[in-house]
């Protein structure tokens, strides 16, 4: 909830915020309108993504290339992510 709350700050950076679980669809719906969520929520039930990135709660900042800019562990700091945006090129 912490990038919904700073989520117009990363959109002035060009940024697109996009929230992955390992929950259903459905459940990020309901999480989604219950937390009033403005940012897409991909469902990887079947953990593909996961095991590309890695487990656990985990933050990426990804360029437009693809490239990892940016790796958080565990609750994100969005002032370090929107540091990480200015740095890039």
């Amino acid at each position: 909830m912490a990038f919904q709350r700073d989520l117009e700050e990363f959109e002035k950076w060009d940024a697109r915020v996009v929230g992955v679980s390992t929950d259903s669809l459905e459940d990020n719906m309901e999480f989604a309108e219950k937390n009033h969520i403005g940012f897409p929520l991909v469902s990887d039930k079947d953990k593909t993504i996961k095991k590309r990135y890695g487990s656990g709660r985990v933050t990426y900042l990804i360029d437009k290339k693809g490239i990892i800019r940016f790796k958080q562990k565990g609750v994100p700091d969005n002032r370090a992510f929107i540091n990480a945006l200015k740095a890039i090129p």
